[in-house]
């Protein structure tokens, strides 16, 4: 199917069952169901349906088998997620879950699984990878969100500081903390009603994260008996996390820039029986190890060994192959402690509590049971209450385990019981306000790196200042709801004030150079997209890095003399290695601190001036300052969907380039939200795409423009403004268990005749046919040009439904559907020879029992070598399943080569030919006895 095919708006039809869907004008699903189960079960349907490449992505990377489709560039990630043991901690937590909570994850499961089929057809991202979508666990959702937040705190940071460390000396180690590759950073500001034009708190900001296509918040509207809250989920993980208004209480986070994932060295050695030990406190013991299968699409499959110490699995580094007594050198072996692995507990329980919260108290009291990724909270409710606190688990351990790696056989560097306190504070009384921007501030006690001053600051300067004006004053005047555009999209680089201080210093420059000299210290210092002042600014800036990293006091870091042990990291960490981009994020530091002396400081800026200005050129930063969107699929080229925009790294509008690397930005406003406790209808909204996965859809670029532009979507709360829409044709009833699955009539959730999980394949399910819903699914199967030998090439669709519904009133003939992770994938009919034609032809003997198959055209063979053999093994298992039958039978037609060669190589016997009315047959048996089954 080509996105041509896909009709994602479809007309306003009621959904029938126990949810609702309705859109407004932007496509953003607003879901109303009966109850909670209900609206997770519709909850994840939608997702199934909006974003089904997304979810399937990120199940992959849970799993660690993301390279099976994307290929060796792949590989990387696949590696440490098998290595860091994600999805067994997923499962743990999953485990630990209260009953209600597990219920409520399990509905947004079956949900996802029954919409899964449909999604994958509409997103034409499956065909391209020849990918189909696979069956979520009730756990999946909690690997989605551990996955996705596993590298939040940085832990690789610790990496880089150790290598600055061995090369700069101990006091060095922290001379480039700043906000670095790979870490995640967010605004967001509270006002309260003395500060607004309603007289009730605003929230408003926006989380900076890398920019993917689709977008990793979706937003939505989840509504039923118990509340009704509008925010931003996470596809594939139920209800609203981060960013939610639920009509009395409004909330929305920053990244807390906390520490609490450790690092440790460890020291491993075989053992002369083939297992491994590690060196703890008391001594040398064995620990968990296993290896798993790396598939690779296009390559060799790589083998991954599995370990995992006392202080937990091992990321970095391999087992030695040496015999106990041998000596272990101090390889650089490192295992990663992180609190879900080591609790079982990854905060989810949470989730539903907060749709359910009230008050900023309710709120409050649910997020004392948070616990990843570490978050500062701000929060409002419509009785004026605010709340300003910080959420997470973070381990109570030694302050050096923050710093560096650390030796895991020494105890005194041992996780103790318990937490450390989560600090909270009041918003300002007297500027009524409250900003967080990851920096050193609420958070201090509980990290090490943050992000610079800079954004926070000028968020706090912007609202004592009155919207629209240059002037700042105190408290300002009241602002509103629409106002907050204003801060989003402010472009002020105050950290280009150290560079420009120099070079307002700087000896010695020739003509051109003093020109650029004026022209740059007379610039606003915003980093707006029509301004070329911002682009010579951003090379003066890249050709300072480039010569800071080529100074005597630095080469240690950059140079070849002594290069970086990169083989001993895996790619995946290299980014936090990289030299140049740490000297490009800390260079105000760089030009501050007495590393280098002064003098060399002004040289370095001096020359960069020269060079600068040699080039005369007159760019606009836009032209050169563009968005870099990661897509998962191979091969992929981001559309060019916006002009130049606006911003960097350290602006409030944080479009973050790379200094020294690049002007393009792969990170920024991930979404922008303002929650109005007045009217939630005033409240406001955007993302970078749109509210719709699916490529060709009206709603999957249409709010671009916006987000390129700064403005926002207003956030309908009117369901009269609202046009209901058919999601699917599905129907959902509730169940008496809550973790059912539902009765739909799609395929994927009709009950199972049987289930079997055939290695390396998938689970094999089948389920009756629907003459009349399977219908369409089955004429386009068998008048496919590769069914032909199954003789109704030229029936037509009424027909092929006749022919089912008669086979559904036999008591001796039935007709499965296989699934293969819930997507049909074969016609699987069986019989009993002696009430068939074909019972007339051969000898029938008791235990007798005819099957016939047909593979579907679309995921056929060509999907997975040994398709039809992992199926039939399915089939066989069924059949064999019930010990009366004693001997399969099959007739394929005697000039099908292909599935008699099939035939023989799973094990039957080849039989006669046969004459029948509409075809030559030849007999094939298969006996219990010759797959040794009793």
């Amino acid at each position: 199917m080509t996105t041509a095919d896909v009709d994602s708006e479809r007309p306003d039809t009621r959904a029938a069952g126990d949810f609702e869907v309705f859109r407004d004008g932007w496509g953003i699903p607003h879901l109303k169901a009966v109850s909670a189960l209900a609206l997770a079960r519709a909850q994840g349907h939608n997702a199934a349906l909006d974003r089904a490449w997304q979810l399937e992505t990120e199940r992959h990377r849970v799993l660690g088998t993301t390279a099976a489709y994307l290929g060796a560039e792949a590989v990387d990630w696949d590696r440490f997620a098998r290595r860091a043991r994600l999805a067994d901690t997923a499962r743990r937590c999953y485990d630990r879950l209260a009953p209600e909570t597990a219920a409520w994850v399990g509905a947004y499961v079956d949900g996802v699984n029954a919409g899964l089929a449909e999604g994958a057809a509409r997103a034409p991202e499956f065909a391209a990878a020849g990918l189909a979508p696979g069956r979520w666990e009730p756990w999946t959702p909690l690997g989605v969100w551990l996955s996705t937040h596993i590298l939040f705190a940085g832990f690789p940071t610790k990496l880089w500081r150790e290598e600055v460390a061995r090369r700069l000396g101990d006091g060095r180690a922290t001379l480039f903390a700043t906000d670095g590759p790979g870490t995640s950073g967010s605004n967001g500001w509270l006002l309260t009603g003395a500060r607004t034009t309603t007289g009730a708190p605003v929230i408003a900001g926006d989380p900076h994260r890398f920019i993917e296509d689709p977008g990793v918040y979706q937003q939505i509207r989840l509504a039923c008996p118990e509340f009704d809250v509008v925010g931003l989920a996470v596809p594939g993980v139920p209800g609203i996390a981060h960013f939610g208004h639920a009509g009395g209480v409004a909330w929305a986070i920053t990244n807390a820039m906390a520490d609490y994932q450790d690092l440790y060295r460890e020291q491993l050695r075989r053992t002369a029986d083939g297992g491994v030990e590690a060196l703890g406190p008391d001594g040398w013991y064995a620990v968990h190890a296993h290896t798993e299968t790396v598939e690779v699409a296009g390559g060799e499959p790589e083998t991954v060994e599995i370990v995992e110490t006392d202080r937990g699995p091992v990321i970095i580094g391999d087992v030695r192959d040496e015999a106990p007594g041998d000596e272990v050198p101090d390889a650089p072996v490192i295992s990663l402690r992180y609190p879900p692995r080591v609790t079982g507990d990854l905060g989810f329980d949470v989730l539903p509590a907060l749709l359910r919260a009230r008050t900023v108290a309710d709120l409050d009291t649910a997020l004392d049971g948070w616990v990843e990724p570490v978050n500062v909270v701000l929060a409002a409710d419509t009785t004026g209450a605010t709340l300003h606190r910080v959420a997470g688990h973070v381990p109570v351990r030694p302050h050096e385990n923050r710093l560096r790696v650390v030796p895991a056989h020494d105890p005194a560097y041992a996780w103790h019981e318990g937490a450390e306190p989560t600090p909270r504070t009041e918003v300002d009384p007297v500027t009524g306000t409250a900003v967080m921007a990851n920096e050193r501030g609420l958070a201090a006690p509980l990290g090490i790196e943050f992000a610079p001053p800079h954004r926070a600051r000028r968020i706090r300067e912007l609202l004592g200042t009155p919207p629209g004006s240059g002037a700042r004053g105190l408290t300002g005047p009241p602002w509103s709801s629409a106002d907050m555009a204003a801060v989003h999209t402010d472009t002020r680089l105050a950290s280009s004030r150290q560079l420009l201080s120099l070079l307002a210093w700087a000896p010695d420059l020739g003509p051109d150079a003093e020109r650029l000299r004026d022209r740059l210290l007379l610039w606003d210092r915003h980093m707006d997209a029509d301004s070329a002042d911002a682009t010579l600014y951003s090379r003066l800036r890249a050709d300072v890095v480039h010569r800071l990293a080529a100074h005597p006091a630095l080469r240690p870091v950059t140079g070849d003399a002594d290069p970086w042990r990169s083989a001993a990291y895996p790619p995946l960490f290299r980014p936090w290695l990289a030299a140049v981009p740490r000297i490009g994020y800390a260079l105000e530091t760089l030009l501050t601190v007495g590393l280098l002396p002064y003098e060399d400081r002004l040289a370095i800026v001096a020359a960069s001036a020269e060079a600068v200005a040699a080039t005369q050129s007159e760019s606009p930063w836009g032209q050169v300052h563009r968005v870099s969107p990661w897509q998962a699929l191979p091969g992929a080229t981001p559309e060019e969907v916006w002009p130049g925009l606006a911003g960097d790294h350290d602006c409030v509008l944080s479009t973050s380039s790379v200094p020294g690397i690049t002007d393009l930005f792969a990170r920024g406003p991930a979404a922008r939200y303002v929650w109005d406790l007045a009217r939630r209808e005033d409240s406001l909204w955007v993302v970078p795409f749109g509210a719709s996965g699916v490529p060709g859809s009206a709603h999957h670029r249409d709010q671009s423009e916006l987000w390129a532009s700064g403005r926002l979507a207003p956030v309908t709360t009117d369901w009269n403004l609202l046009h209901r829409t058919e999601e699917s044709t599905t129907t959902m009833t509730t169940t008496p268990e809550p973790t059912a699955s539902a009765a739909f009539t799609v395929p994927a959730l009709r009950p199972a005749v049987h289930e079997q999980k055939v290695e390396g394949f998938g689970v094999v399910r089948l389920v009756p046919v629907d003459p009349a819903a399977d219908a369409e699914l089955l004429h386009r199967w068998v008048t496919e040009e590769r069914a032909r030998f199954w003789g109704m090439a030229d029936h037509t669709r009424e027909q092929v439904r006749e022919i089912y519904e008669f086979v559904d009133s036999l008591p001796t003939h039935h007709a499965y559907l296989a699934l293969r992770d819930g997507v049909p994938a074969a016609l699987f009919q069986t019989y009993e020879p002696d009430a068939d034609p074909v019972g007339e032809c051969y000898d029938v003997q008791p235990g007798d029992f005819g099957i016939h198959l047909l593979i579907a055209p679309a995921e056929g063979e060509g999907a997975v070598k040994g398709y039809t053999d992992a199926l039939l093994t399915a089939f066989i298992g069924y059949v064999f399943s019930d010990p009366a039958h004693l001997r399969v039978v099959v007739e394929p037609d005697a000039r099908n080569e292909k599935a008699l060669a099939r035939m023989v190589r799973v094990g039957f016997e080849l039989g006669p030919e046969i004459r029948k009315p509409e075809k030559t047959a030849r007999l094939a048996f298969l006996t219990r006895a010759a797959l040794g089954l009793v």
